[in-house]
């Protein structure tokens, strides 16, 4: 081979040797990426931001997000803290709140009112996630810890605080005192769950002024209970003088499955109403959950009715 012929040779072996000096950020369409893509995409600089879809809210401040790589992640929103809907929360951790059964009724039912509120916000959206370089990076469950935009100029977390959904939650980041004076404010105008009204327990085990009660409860319906939704099924009447307006109103079982009263529905005095657990033709005197699988339990359950402003008004076990 003449001097000529070598040299191109080997300049071909060079530039077909580049090939392998691969992007580590770039995935091969159609493949999973691989163990070195998600530690570079998912281990953020300082102040790096990223476009994420959220796929699902596992409670007030923590989802699941997807990033570009099709790789998922559990985050964990900065600075605030929501009330438990998973495990029993700890009510002192919330200023005002009573450690008793109502404050952590309060409490429960608040953290799934700001899992709602973060469903409506994010969950199946398209969001911007901040890292801050001021706090950790991770959180002691290994969860990344953000700020959430979703297309407005404040975070969500800082909306979850104004809103009175959260309380500030005790670490180092840059937004500390803009997250404090928030929080300040919701309380000091008893917003959200700072509006706590203890309530008292009338000798009907209901609070007082309310005038809702439990006549007829079926847990065990005939036959297989998931099949015959309907066969099981709770009634409440009002036993007052006056109409009460149930919109907002909750009912549900030890469990938290919730049934939430439809707007405009209101009970007349003497009136009742039974709520069947599957799927009918709701009417002034029969209201259906539309669950899909049975929800009281036949060995015993507790039947809560909740008002629109969060009170336990009814708590009764079965």
């Amino acid at each position: 081979m003449n001097r000529g012929a070598t040299i191109v040779v080997v300049l071909l072996l060079v530039l077909s040797g580049c090939t392998g000096l691969e992007d580590p950020n770039a995935t091969t369409t159609g493949s999973a990426p691989t163990e070195t893509t998600r530690t570079t995409s998912t281990t953020a600089t300082d102040g790096t931001s990223y476009r994420v879809e959220v796929v699902e809210v596992v409670d007030g401040d923590t989802y699941t997000v997807e990033f570009p790589d099709g790789h998922t992640e559990d985050v964990r929103l900065l600075g605030v803290d929501t009330p438990e809907v998973h495990v029993e929360n700890t009510p002192d951790e919330f200023e005002g709140i009573p450690t008793t059964e109502a404050g952590r009724d309060w409490l429960r039912d608040w953290g799934h009112r700001a899992s709602e509120f973060a469903r409506t916000r994010v969950l199946g959206k398209t969001v911007r996630i901040e890292t801050d370089p001021a706090a950790d990076r991770r959180g002691s469950y290994g969860r990344l810890l953000v700020y959430v935009y979703a297309n407005d100029d404040k975070s969500v977390n800082e909306q979850l605080l104004e809103q009175g959904y959260a309380r500030l939650y005790d670490s180092s980041f840059s937004q500390r005192s803009e997250f404090t004076a928030d929080e300040r404010r919701a309380r000091d105008d008893a917003v959200g769950l700072w509006n706590y009204d203890a309530p008292t327990t009338a000798t009907d085990g209901g609070t007082a002024g309310s005038s809702i009660t439990v006549t007829d409860y079926r847990a065990d319906a005939p036959g297989d209970d998931h099949e015959n939704r309907n066969g099981e099924y709770v009634t409440l009447t009002n036993a007052g003088t006056s109409a009460v307006d149930l919109s907002g109103w909750t009912l549900s079982d030890a469990a938290d499955h919730r049934f939430r009263f439809p707007d405009g529905f209101t009970l007349e005095p003497d009136a009742s109403v039974t709520v069947y657990t599957g799927s009918g033709t709701d009417s002034s005197t029969d209201l259906y959950w539309g669950s899909d699988t049975a929800i009281w339990n036949n060995g015993g359950d507790t039947i809560v009715v909740t008002d629109d402003d969060g009170t336990v008004v009814l708590k009764e076990e079965q």
